[in-house]
């Protein structure tokens, strides 16, 4: 396939994502990459991952801290998130993830908005105060409401797949892992205010370059302000990987996660997307070679060492991920101390960007 016959429809999306040509592949993510130094910036944003905790209501079927699963389940201490936080303010990231199992019970509810309350009094030294991302799963209106008002501002929740047919096919038949549900959360997050991100999975079993180029095609519909999507990476112990149905190699599905992130920036320029940390299970250098092919959003793992063994939602999760010289040694520059929110949400709000 040649780039010049690229075209950003279904069945062009599609065409690309089904070439395996490693010379198309390279062309593509040099083109995107240059699409988004020119219109976002050489910037890298960082969001200081704080994964709170792997106890979970939802039973997916390819994820490794499912309610049914056997392992070993933790949560965070306020007190331990906060000096987390403090962690992410010190090394002047700018912004902190709070990600978790999903759990809707009033207590961890509660939990949350103290934290979002006490993490936005930090005193950085810098103007503005950390920015906080959630990814917290589907929860009420009301909910997000009050999250909203203490003080979060992004929101990802990932639709996994965009296809409702595959969809069901990874989550259980049941109301709670309903698609129209996860939709309906995202319509909700928007509505509030939150710049509400989403993504899929790629590699997944039974999917087609046509569901991928779907993917993409809705998250230009939702007008999302940020994605984040990666790699399928399974694990031993779930129910998608015992079933035995086939999906692409290692090398296959790291290099559909590079063609995606690519795909993504010239088909919405302005957005932020992240380099997925699924891509440092597949590649040693999965996390620049996904800035290299568009992304200009890396999330530094900073959960303590102990917990962050816990939070195993798939096989060989990366372990030692706060670092990001090998970024700079690279000569991307780091935005330190920048909420690095998308120009798409910018624009939109007509506000100056952190």
């Amino acid at each position: 396939m040649n780039l010049s016959a690229l075209t950003l429809d279904r069945e062009g999306l599609a065409a690309a994502i089904a070439c395996e040509d490693a010379a198309f592949e390279a062309a593509l993510c040099e083109a995107a990459y240059r699409v988004k130094v020119e219109t976002v910036g050489p910037e890298v944003y960082l969001r200081g991952l704080i994964e709170i905790s792997n106890r979970c209501v939802k039973d997916c079927l390819y994820c490794g801290i499912r309610r049914d699963i056997r392992c070993p389940r933790y949560e965070l201490s306020e007190e331990e998130v906060l000096t987390t936080a403090m962690i992410a303010a010190e090394r002047h990231f700018g912004s902190v993830v709070i990600q978790g199992g999903e759990r809707t019970d009033a207590a961890f509810i509660g939990k949350i908005t103290r934290l979002l309350k006490a993490i936005k009094s930090i005193d950085t030294g810098e103007d503005p105060p950390l920015g906080i991302t959630l990814s917290l799963g589907e929860q009420s209106r009301e909910i997000y409401e009050e999250w909203f008002d203490a003080g979060a501002h992004r929101y990802l929740l990932r639709i996994e797949s965009s296809n409702p047919d595959l969809y069901r096919k990874i989550h259980p038949d049941d109301p709670l892992h309903a698609y129209d549900r996860r939709l309906q959360a995202l319509y909700n997050l928007k509505e509030i205010g939150y710049q509400a991100g989403t993504g899929a999975m790629i590699g997944l079993p039974f999917q087609t370059a046509e569901d991928l180029a779907d993917d993409l095609l809705f998250y230009k519909e939702f007008d999302a302000p940020m994605v984040g999507m990666g790699p399928y990476n399974p694990h031993p112990e779930t129910p998608l990987t015992l079933s035995g149905a086939p999906y692409p190699s290692a090398e296959r599905r790291f290099a559909l996660g590079l063609k995606m992130i690519a795909l993504l920036r010239l088909l919405m320029p302005d957005i932020n997307i992240a380099a997925a940390t699924a891509l440092e299970i597949l590649d040693p250098r999965g996390r620049e070679k996904g800035v290299l092919s568009g992304a200009n959003v890396v999330m530094p793992n900073i959960t303590p060492q102990e917990q962050m063994t816990k939070y195993n939602l798939y096989d060989r999760k990366t372990l030692n991920a706060s670092d990001v010289s090998d970024l700079a040694d690279k000569g991307i520059p780091i935005g330190y101390g920048r909420w690095g929110d998308s120009l798409s949400s910018l624009r939109a709000a007509c506000l100056p960007g952190w």
